[in-house]
């Protein structure tokens, strides 16, 4: 991991066409804004966490794996 120390409206330039710019900074909370291409995504790191989280739980689920079991069954006869 690189740590750098950035003031409010410096910024950072990853692979040359992403900047991360420090907008502002209040006590404890800093505001960032992103510049990136429209392909890449930029995802919120605890939304992309609880997202994986609830993924996991539900392919875990005894019903979902039951009911995907099923599904797989019916494409595998049509199929054959």
């Amino acid at each position: 991991m690189l740590i750098l120390t950035r003031k409010a409206e410096q910024g950072i330039v990853i692979d040359g066409n992403v900047v991360v710019r420090v907008l502002s900074v209040e006590g404890e909370r800093v505001k960032i804004g992103i510049e990136a291409p429209r392909s890449i995504g930029v995802l919120r790191e605890e939304l992309l966490i609880e997202v994986a989280d609830e993924n996991l739980a539900a392919a875990a689920s005894p019903d979902l794996r039951s009911a995907l079991a099923g599904r797989l069954a019916r494409i595998e006869r049509r199929a054959g």
